[in-house]
Order: structure tokens, then sequence, then C-alpha cells
């Protein structure tokens, strides 16, 4: 009677939890028409993330943050959808408050309707503890941020591996606000939210403050969230968020890119700690070669005019996208159609 009573007990609070993460909501919103669903979003136990973890050992932990901690782990299911020992990153929030449930949700919305091959894959969830649980592909080597800013790490992105990297964040951001069927605002773009593969191919990442924009409204007033330095400076006065917002925001990894500078840096001088506007000064007044990063400037040598030629065109589609009145700014399609041709 009391083994029955504890197992009464435990389902009980695992679906309190589930009602209070947001289950009963993202149920409905993946089975409704409004949402195009492009991938299976599991449901997995916390039993199985136990495992896959060591129990969440810190052994296990390869990420963390103000929003939580990301573990690696490895699922031992054998089904279908998952091979067996198949390697994921499972990301558990710190906390809960009605704003992360709703960020919860969006994330996993978000990214089920997502088939893009430069987007972090989403597996699936855990909804039944106190803390949610979102479950991805594992990305092995890290974030851009990490590597730009590590003097060892930086030597390996020439300026060919960052120049691709920024053509794949450009059409992700193309992607997700003209092809699927309701676009996508990520709405926290930065160097920490582009991971990369062994091969150096971009994946973007974080989709827990994105918003889906209803084709009718091109601008969607909102409460401000992003990260300091990469925030769109009319969004941030307005609350008004629009496509454009992470058109400034990629400029600013533009920006990043070129440099090898932090979008916010308390080192610089008090006018120049916000990098997109040090960026653009510089380049207004004909001087960005000053700032430019060094690994960048002394690769260049003899032979070397269409590496010059492409740091001034990138260095003119970050001025494009760094725009203060989002009306200025140049679009992700246009963009990516610039690019091609």
């Amino acid at each position: 009677m009391y083994w029955r009573h504890g197992k009464r007990e435990l389902k009980k609070s695992r679906e309190s939890f589930f009602h209070q993460n947001g289950g009963h909501i993202l149920q409905q919103k993946l089975k409704g028409t409004d949402v195009s669903v492009g991938s299976t979003v599991e449901m997995f136990t916390i039993e199985e993330l136990k495992k896959a973890t060591n129990n969440f050992s810190q052994n296990s932990v390869i990420g963390k943050g103000g929003f939580g901690m990301v573990y690696k782990g490895n699922l031992t299911r054998k089904a279908i959808t998952f091979p067996n020992n198949q390697v994921v990153a499972i990301k558990k929030s710190l906390k809960v408050d009605k704003t992360q449930v709703e960020q919860f949700i969006n994330e996993i919305i978000a990214l089920s309707q997502i088939n893009n091959k430069n987007v972090v894959k989403i597996l699936g969830c855990c909804l039944e503890t106190e803390m949610p649980l979102l479950v991805y592909e594992y990305i092995s080597n890290g974030t851009l941020h990490e590597h730009l800013h590590n003097e060892t790490k930086a030597c390996i992105l020439t300026w060919d591996v960052r120049l691709r990297i920024a053509s794949e964040v450009s059409e992700v951001l193309a992607y997700l606000y003209t092809t699927i069927s309701i676009p996508i605002i990520h709405r926290d773009i930065k160097s920490a939210n582009i991971l990369l593969d062994d091969n150096y191919t971009a994946k973007v990442a974080d989709f827990g403050a994105s918003k889906l924009a209803p084709i009718d409204h091109e601008r969607l007033a909102t409460t401000i969230q992003g990260t300091w330095g990469y925030l769109d400076p009319e969004y941030m006065q307005s609350g008004e968020l629009t496509a454009k917002s992470d058109v400034y925001s990629f400029g600013v990894v533009l920006a990043e890119l070129l440099t090898r500078k932090k979008a916010i840096s308390y080192f610089r001088l008090e006018d120049d700690r916000n990098l997109s506007f040090f960026f653009l000064r510089k380049l207004n007044e004909g001087r960005l070669s000053e700032i430019l990063d060094d690994k960048l400037v002394n690769g260049i040598g003899d032979g070397a005019k269409p590496i010059v030629e492409q740091l001034e065109k990138v260095s003119l589609v970050a001025k494009r996208c760094l725009e203060v009145k989002a009306d200025d700014r140049t679009t992700m399609k246009e963009l990516t159609a610039s690019r091609r041709e």
C-alpha cells in the first residue's frame, strides 16, 4: 500500500509539473492548424535524461548562464527516431516563472517548424519535473563567441571561414522570415548563440526569446528582450519588434567577425564601449583599418587585393545593417540575394 501510494503521489506531482510547465498549451499548439510542424517533438522521461547525464553530474556540464545549465548526455533509449547512444545537449532552467514558461514553449514551437541544416535541431523535451528541460542535437565545437575571443582558437577562424559563417547565419535569418509558414523573429542573435560543429559550420541556437510573427503584423509590441550590445536601438526605444531587429543584431556579429572585439567592452573609452557605434565611427572616419582584427590584416600580403576588397564590402554590409532607423536598414532577403549575385 505504501509503495502504491508513493507511485500515485509521484504521478500527481509529474502531472502538476507538466501543467505548470505549459505541457497542455504545447500539445494544443503542436496539434493546432496555426503551426506547421517540421519535426517530431519527443517527450522524454526524467529517468531517461538522468541516465543520459549520470544524474546531471557536474562532469556533464558543457554550458551555464543566467538561463540555467546545459548538459552533455548519451541517450541509451532504443527507438526508431533515436539511435542508441545518441549524444545530445540538455538545457535545464535554473528557475521557472510565467515568462520563462512562455519562452520555453516559444522555443519548442519555433524550432519544431524549422528544417534548416544551419539551425540547431530540437529533439524533444521533458516537462514532468519542476524545471523544464529541452533536448537538442549536440554541437561539438563550442560557440562563435568562444572562438573569436580566444587567441588560440581565433587562429583557426581565417577570413574564408568567417565569411562562410556570416553567409550561413544570414541565410538562416532570411529563411526564418521569408520561407516558413509563420515567420520567426529570433530576437537574440549574437555570437554566443551561433554554435560551430567540427567543420566550423554555423548552427544558430537558443530560440527562447523568439517571437512568431503573423504575416499581417510587421511590427509587434513586446517586452524588450535580447542582449545588451546587440539590441536594435529603435526596438529599445519603442518596444516594437520587427525582422529588422534581427538585421541589426546580425550587423553587430559582422562587426565582431571583422574586428574580433566584443559587442560591449568596458576596457574601451566610454563613447566606444558599444561596438556598433565604435565600428561605425571608425568606418565613417575612414579609419576602420585601425580596429580590424590583426589576424586578418597581418595575413594580407602581396596579391591579397581580393581579401581587402571583401573586407571593405562586408564592412559596408555591416553599416547597412546597423542603421539606427529600422526603415533605413537592408533586409536579410536583400543581403542573401546580393551575395548570390
